[in-house]
């Protein structure tokens, strides 16, 4: 006797169609699994023997084959379960043929036959949906499922259950989408006094996209300008949404069921090590950067994380993607994210402060800031330094600018960015092909760039960074040209030190 389903695998956030061909032959009693599956994989035998034995149906005394193709691709995870039990019900003629050849399944098993919920519904959804098949699912993630419009799911919170509604004796009604997931809104850049030109600074950088440094002393509002960026940031396109959500679901953080409608904002500490920051591990999960994807990454304390792992995203910020590499395979993860950093000017973090002078002044900044190779900082758009303010200046300051009003200056600039442009990116996203195509740089404009150049010694990289924040200096200011205030301004924002 032998049945079969379809499932899937995970390769980043691209998903594999795997056959699930369960032959039931004469012989001893013992469950095989062939087809590279990891230890999880090949603990679903005592899984699935349990849920079987709790609904009342013993495995029969007979050989058991399990094969998972392709071979060549490596099974991981838990959520084999589902189909693999389901073909198993199918080789035993307890579930018709027809009940399985149309669908996929995804789910683990519990020794008392519940189904549970598993990560990566959502881009298996998809996958089901371009196969034009069912989905069966947990009753958990039914709700995440059931976001893929056209798509028919059978959300079933136990093994029972799912038998009784492919048999017709009991009905599993179609799961509805939750609620969005949303995040706290007690963030405002009104509540950031004083540091104009910082808050100038968060705002090309959201209108363009750009990487930020913040360098000041402990106490200047780095963390405060940061944590409000996702603010004035314009609101997440539909695909956008589909994307981040697809990562958080493979990550398995979409516990809720909802949607990702709101920028992520990540911030990880200094301690993290290389694969949480970039993706890996040992089932290669997506790591910060991905989580960050369409969204902000911050790195408070920057010269505090390892030399290595600082190293590790100078390539996701050029391609906009994590590769994470094993001995069995490449996984993929989507890695567009707005890279914030901010740094004190020297480990005691009071350099260049008269009244707390650092006693290693300048030695201590240098070791400090030596931390951080060139090569990564080239990859910064915008440098700005927040000095220090004391409460007495605090209190005397008036509220700022609203978010809201200047994510209308904000969407408004994108907003040219994206008809100017034939492949709708945001300026920090053009290439260096497309710069002389897009961009239009009057003449005087042009020649106090190129002297910058020649006297500050910049990199091509560099170069073309600065023509990027021009334009989105430009776009704030509704100019179709990039004009000489535009560049002046761009340059100033590259401190010399940290060209």
């Amino acid at each position: 006797m032998t049945a079969r389903i379809s499932t899937v695998a995970f390769q980043g956030v691209e998903v594999l169609d795997i056959d699930v061909q369960v032959q039931v032959t004469g012989g001893l009693p013992a469950i095989h699994i062939v087809g590279l599956p990891d230890k999880t994989v090949a603990e679903s035998r005592e899984r699935i023997r349990g849920a079987l034995h709790a609904i009342g149906l013993p495995l029969p005394p007979q050989r058991i084959t399990i094969n998972l193709a392709p071979a060549r691709v490596q099974k991981e995870g838990s959520h084999y379960d589902l189909p693999i039990a389901m073909a198993l019900l199918g080789a035993m003629s307890l579930i018709e043929e027809g009940d399985l050849i149309n669908k996929y399944a995804v789910g683990e098993l519990s020794l008392d036959g519940t189904i549970n919920s598993v990560p990566g519904v959502l881009p298996a959804a998809m996958q089901a949906l371009n196969s034009g098949k069912q989905l069966v699912c947990p009753a958990a993630c039914g709700s995440e499922a059931a976001w893929v419009d056209g798509l028919e799911v059978i959300a079933a919170p136990h093994l029972l259950s799912l038998l009784n509604h492919l048999k017709g004796t009991q009905v599993l009604s179609q799961p509805e989408p939750k609620a969005v997931q949303k995040k706290d809104h007690n963030l405002d850049f009104s509540d950031v006094k004083g540091q104009a030109m910082a808050k100038r600074v968060m705002e090309i950088a959201a209108a363009g996209g750009h990487n930020v440094m913040m360098i000041g002393p402990p106490g200047a509002g780095k963390s405060m300008l940061a944590a409000r960026l996702p603010t004035i940031l314009p609101d997440m396109a539909a695909q956008e949404s589909l994307d981040i959500s697809m990562v958080y679901s493979v990550a398995g953080k979409l516990t809720k069921g909802g949607l990702l409608m709101e920028r992520p904002f990540r911030e990880p500490h200094h301690s993290a090590s290389l694969p949480s920051l970039v993706g890996g591990g040992m089932h290669a999960k997506p790591g910060e950067i991905s989580l960050a994807h369409h969204g902000v990454l911050f790195l408070d304390e920057l010269p505090e994380f390892s030399r290595a792992t600082l190293e590790s995203l100078r390539q996701p910020i050029e391609t906009g993607k994590s590769v994470v590499s094993r001995a069995n395979g490449h996984y993929t993860y989507p890695a567009n994210f707005q890279l914030v950093a901010a740094m004190n000017p020297c480990r005691c973090g009071y350099m260049g402060d008269p009244d707390r002078s650092c006693s290693r002044a300048p030695r201590c900044g240098q070791d400090y800031q030596s931390k951080i190779s060139g090569p990564l900082l080239d990859r910064f758009d915008l440098f700005v330094e927040l000095p220090a303010l004391s409460p007495i200046e605090i209190s005397n300051q008036q509220a700022g600018e609203a978010s809201f009003e200047i994510q209308k200056r904000v969407v408004a600039a994108r907003r040219k960015q994206i008809g100017r442009n034939p492949e709708k990116v945001k300026n920090s996203d053009l290439t260096a092909k497309n710069l002389d195509t897009v961009l239009t740089v009057e003449p005087d404009a042009q020649e106090i760039l190129n002297t910058a150049v020649d006297k500050l010694k910049l990199s091509a990289r560099a170069y073309h960074r600065i023509l990027k924040v021009s334009q989105t200096i430009a776009d704030l200011d509704q100019k179709s040209t990039i004009q000489k205030p535009h560049i002046c301004e761009a340059l100033s924002y590259r401190l010399l030190r940290y060209v």
